[in-house]
């Protein structure tokens, strides 16, 4: 299997990927810049894969405890935390977020960040590799797992930040508001400025009310396919 070494752009950060397992992509970068952080929050990202969204914003918290079921998946993303000298902002754990309460108290945290398996089982074409397979699909954590898990970790008004397929949306909404849930902020992810939204990013808050802010949807490609300005931004460019 062959690992290769890539750079974040940012503060000279760099984070090892392997073929064959998982390897992050632009969602999970626009999923880091969504959240707004501060300072004192305690923030758990759910199957942190490469450890990307943790490394990303360990900087702007206080700090992140990320859990991951791939051994390994997990010891990779061990290696870049070290790499980087995050051991005292980011704490990696091999573990199933299905079963929290092996590794934490309820309420805990004040921010869960995950990029969950997008498809149900029985819709899309399964990828033969099983680590990118329980990346994509349900096999491991369903859409109810993912929420589920979120509003145990979370401290009353803590909030849960999560990217996701545009299809899903009444799906999500309908399980937010059975875990006590209500949407905050969405903002939709278009591929050009003339093509529908195919992702979302989404914000919801435990025991919040009503009142739901719709952000200006984010464009990713200009016409010519070069990455829009605001993408540029993000990544540095």
């Amino acid at each position: 299997m062959t690992e290769r070494l890539d750079d974040l752009m940012m503060r000279g950060r760099k984070i090892f990927q392997r073929d064959g397992e998982f390897c992050f992509s632009i969602d999970s970068v626009l999923l880091a810049h969504f959240p707004r952080l501060r300072k004192n929050f305690n923030v758990l990202d759910l199957g942190t894969g490469t450890a990307v969204i943790p490394i990303l914003i360990a900087d702007e918290v206080a700090h992140v405890q990320a859990i991951e079921l791939n051994p390994i998946m997990a010891a990779t993303a061990r290696r870049s935390v070290e790499l980087n000298e995050l051991n005292d902002r980011i704490t990696i754990i091999e573990g199933d977020y299905r079963e929290l309460k092996k590794f934490f108290r309820a309420e805990t945290f004040d921010l869960v960040t995950v990029n969950p398996p997008y498809r149900s089982l029985g819709s899309g074409a399964v990828n033969q590799s099983i680590g990118i397979a329980n990346a994509r699909h349900e096999f491991t954590a369903t859409l109810d797992d993912v929420i589920r898990s979120a509003r145990f970790a979370l401290k009353y008004h803590g909030r849960l930040c999560m990217i996701h397929i545009a299809e899903r949306l009444c799906e999500i909404v309908d399980c937010l508001h059975r875990h006590q849930f209500e949407m905050k902020r969405l903002r939709l992810i278009q591929p050009k400025f003339d093509r529908p939204p195919n992702l979302m990013l989404i914000e919801a808050m435990v025991g919040a009310h009503s009142g739901l802010q719709i952000e200006p949807p984010l464009i990713v490609h200009n016409d010519d396919g070069s990455y829009s300005e605001e993408i540029k931004k993000i990544y540095g460019l």
